[in-house]
């Protein structure tokens, strides 16, 4: 660990990087939330933090070094908050700056369950609070989603997918309307800075469940007005003043007195985007292209062997654990024994038994003399698996082979190397007079599949295993499948939709875009239509895609692709067919935004937190999001009580007849456009009602 810490800052240091020579890097971290275990390690762990600290300042960075959750970091180290929320932190010591060092935007997706997100409304709450009371930095965690590449992903049972429900999404688009409200709330925060950094926060309550802070400092004066209520909107008085102030909301004024944003109020715009299925098209000898459904010979395949295949195969007696046998150099680990049947054995019903396989995980296959017997699985909650499968076995020599696959590793928590994975037993055969406890027989070990020391994934290396026929097997497990194809054309991102495949790998010209496991359904309860951002956050609170394939698209990077003609290797380990995967490419469908009366104007309106332009209420704001674009038309528009959500907002009881006519007026033909939210743009469908504007535009 010394030795990788230094190489990192003399590399750095080496490069001019850090704040002291002049460069951007102003904190350093060492470690990484071990104060969450630390207890389990007792005076070791103590003695190892102190040591870290040490070890740490003695590399003389000449800035700051944090520790995250470590309460008690060594002085001079800064001890920080990571979470949902980081507002009620304080640091250990007074002196020490409130730092939080991972706000989570969102949440992990994990294989088997549903899909986490995250309501806009209730980050820039997070964001908000934190620096009412006292924050002076905060991270985002994650800011831009990721693709968990080849056999990268943690877990175990994180998915291919690490998308996080991010500002920037997986395949690097904004994500709005969580973009652009971000932005505004740091825009926001900005212009209160002069007096953020001239003082420390006071505190006055405006009743129950609201609350002020106030940042004054000569004539500086900055204040942040809270609503930490969860059901109720109030409205307070403040310095005389009356503010409405919406339900878990913070608004922000700069100049004490003028509000330029509440968090539960998007300016920002929505967009609505869309998958679109593109098919597979796959290239034919003679370069034309054909679709697979038609063209069954598109894709050669290769048979993956049952069992032990390797020269450098290991045998030795009793069951061993898998991370600590492969060292991680494969997902897979066969184990592989044999057992001669006379006929009438306790553990037999004539030719039946039931085998019995306990493993610490992750995934289990059983083939009895080469046919597939059973199969199981574990969870992102509990990788155990206990198989009970019946078998068939033959007068003679019977083999049993146990593939067991990893699906990434743990990497968190005490003694997380300890945790281990495989199968660790016992196997046994039962009947019904008796049992054979295999656990302690001589067990044979390959580590990885014959296909990947063949390098089948590489399309550049020929190989005689693949086959090519007029027609190639389908639902089989341990099949390997290659073909080619020609990228999709343009530059939206590209994904694979794997319906119709089981579970595998897959690589594009030899680049692995990661494990694919379409067959792996999230339960059907605990899914909400529509998350109330009202209230805390947890990472179980708002699910979608309940009872459906936790992850069906997997990215395909532009930069993996090339021009003409690409290679797609996949190996499916359950059986599935690849005839039925396409690709997509994510567009943009629809720009739209919501914006009422009682909404703050555009943040961009104000010039600075003592100037504002002439006051022109609020507006709603459209713009393309690529350059180039312009409005093409308006799909939706109303002023009055509309409802719904981008791609679905219906008119309510009151609507003006002149919405469409005037957001087509301002809109249609440029690239962005901005329409007053008022009355005397729309004239007044019914007076005494606080209403809205909602449009929804088409770019091309």
């Amino acid at each position: 660990m010394q030795r990788f810490t230094e190489k990192v800052v003399a590399t750095m240091k080496g490069a001019g990087l850090y704040a002291s020579q002049g460069g951007p890097i102003i904190l350093s971290q060492i470690e990484n939330e071990y104060g969450n275990i630390a207890a389990s390690y007792g005076a070791a762990g103590k003695s190892y933090i102190r040591w870290a600290a040490g070890m740490a300042v003695a590399l003389d960075t000449g800035v700051p070094w944090v520790m995250c959750q470590q309460t008690d970091a060594p002085e001079p180290l800064i001890n920080t908050c990571n979470g949902f929320y980081c507002d009620q932190f304080t640091p250990s010591l007074p002196s020490r700056p409130k730092l939080w060092t991972e706000n989570w935007s969102g949440w992990f997706l994990s294989f088997g369950g549903a899909v986490p997100y995250r309501p806009t409304e209730d980050l820039a709450f997070a964001v908000a609070r934190f620096y009412q009371r006292g924050g002076t930095l905060q991270n985002y965690y994650m800011y831009h989603g990721g693709t968990n590449f080849g056999r990268s992903s943690g877990g175990p049972f994180i998915s291919t997918s690490y998308d996080y429900d991010a500002p920037i999404d997986e395949y690097g688009l904004v994500r709005q309307p969580k973009w652009g409200h971000l932005r505004d709330v740091h825009k926001a925060i900005k212009m209160c800075e002069p007096a953020l950094i001239a003082t420390d926060p006071s505190y006055m309550s405006l009743g129950q469940n609201a609350e002020a802070h106030v940042y004054k400092s000569g004539s500086l004066c900055a204040a942040f007005l809270a609503n930490i209520d969860d059901q109720s909107d109030k409205t307070v008085t403040f310095n005389g003043k009356a503010y409405k102030l919406p339900a878990w909301s913070v608004s922000i004024l700069p100049d004490c007195k003028n509000v330029v944003l509440n968090t539960a109020q998007i300016n920002s715009q929505v967009a609505s985007t869309q998958m679109r299925n593109l098919g597979f098209s796959t290239q034919a000898s003679d370069g034309s292209s054909v679709e697979a459904e038609l063209a069954a010979s598109s894709w050669s395949y290769a048979v993956e062997p049952v069992g032990i295949t390797k020269e450098n195969a290991l045998t030795k007696p009793g069951l061993m654990e898998q991370i600590n046998t492969t060292a991680d150099a494969s997902d897979f680990l066969w184990y592989s024994t044999s057992i001669v049947v006379a006929g009438g054995e306790p553990y037999l019903n004539g030719s039946q038994s039931n085998l019995l396989v306990n493993s610490l995980g992750h995934v289990l296959q059983v083939f009895i003399n080469g046919k597939l017997a059973g199969s199981s699985k574990g969870s992102a909650s509990s990788s155990l698996i206990s198989l009970t499968t019946p078998v068939t076995l033959v007068t003679g020599k019977n083999k049993i082979d146990l593939l067991s696959a990893t699906v990434g590793l743990t990497n968190y928590g005490a003694f997380f190397d300890l945790v281990g994975a495989g199968i660790t037993g016992p196997v046994k055969l039962t009947g019904p007079k008796g049992t054979l406890d295999l656990s302690s027989a001589e067990w044979t070990y390959q580590i990885g599949l014959r296909g990947e020391d063949l390098h089948l994934y590489n399309p550049s290396e020929a190989s005689p295993e693949w086959v090519s026929d007029n027609s190639y097997p389908t639902n089989n497990p341990l099949t390997w499948y290659k073909s080619k194809f020609t990228a999709p054309a343009g530059d939206d991102p590209v994904a694979i939709d794997f319906t119709g495949m089981g579970k595998g790998e897959a690589w594009v010209n030899g680049q692995s875009i990661g494990r694919y496991w379409p067959t792996n359904i999230a339960p059907q309860s605990g899914c909400v239509n529509s998350c109330n951002y009202r209230g805390s956050y947890s990472a179980t609170k708002c699910l979608k895609k309940c009872g459906q394939p936790s992850q069906i698209l997997y990215h395909v990077p532009r930069s993996f692709l090339q021009p003409g003609s690409n290679d797609i290797v996949l190996f499916e380990q359950f059986g599935g067919n690849p005839s039925k995967i396409s690709f997509t490419t994510k567009q943009t469908e629809s720009v739209c935004a919501h914006v009422s009366e009682d909404h703050p104007d555009q943040i961009d309106s104000w010039v600075s937190s003592q100037q504002k332009l002439q006051r022109s209420g609020p507006a709603l704001r459209l713009e393309c999001p690529k350059e180039g674009q312009v409005i093409s038309s308006i799909k939706f528009a109303s002023f009055g009580t509309p409802s719904g959500t981008c791609g679905s907002y219906s008119h309510g009881e009151c609507s003006s007849s002149q919405a469409l006519a005037v957001a087509q007026e301002a809109c249609v033909g440029v690239s962005s456009c901005s329409v007053p939210v008022s009355a005397k743009n729309f004239g007044d469908p019914c007076r005494g009602v606080t209403k809205s504007l909602v449009v929804e535009a088409a770019c091309s």
